[in-house]
């Protein structure tokens, strides 16, 4: 199954980690416009300090290492239902896919021509695992979140649609818990 996630930011990205590293085919197009190019990390736990450019390169050789596929600098400009999914075009091609997140910023023209709910704040309305109200499309990060947002927050709503998507694809619920022994 193909996973599409628009938007390389924290959100996708992170998105993007769990479902490659759990053997689902992942598309990250990023058009490189996120708001990290000019922030410096001092509230990410587990790291006293990180400028935003570091930590996306960080996160995109992470996620590179499991197998993501991205597509840097591709936008996408539209997505459509299909009989399976959903037909993502962007300004060079066109991929056929069963899952979408979005996590595409303060954007959510995307989610407004798919038709998605939008709550009265204007955020993409998401249920606990950041799904979007039409049915295998998730919204993750600053789209489904008004105004307090944080790297932190935006790398647990991503993870949180990776795993509930790996969930749908194996009928259980999964979990993502790697031990020192089975570390690669």
């Amino acid at each position: 199954m193909t996973v599409a996630i628009v938007g390389g930011g924290p959100a996708g990205l992170s998105a993007a980690l769990f479902t490659a590293k759990n053997g689902l085919d992942t598309l990250v197009f990023d058009t490189d416009t996120t708001w990290l190019h000019s922030a410096y990390l001092l509230n990410y736990l587990g790291i006293e300090g990180i400028d935003g450019d570091e930590f996306l390169e960080v996160a995109r050789r992470q996620a590179n290492t499991y197998g993501a596929d991205r597509h840097q600098r591709e936008e996408v400009t539209d997505i459509e239902p299909a009989d399976e999914g959903f037909i993502v075009k962007t300004d060079r091609d066109e991929y056929d896919v069963k899952y979408v997140v979005l996590a595409t910023g303060q954007s959510r023209d995307l989610a407004g021509s798919l038709g998605c709910e939008f709550n009265e704040n204007g955020t993409v309305r998401v249920d606990e695992n950041n799904e979007t109200t039409i049915e295998n499309v998730y919204a993750a990060g600053w789209i489904a979140r008004k105004d307090k947002i944080q790297v932190a927050i935006s790398v647990g709503m991503g993870s949180s649609a990776g795993l509930d998507i790996l969930s749908k694809e194996r009928g259980r619920s999964f979990r993502d818990f790697d031990t020192a022994e089975n570390a690669e």
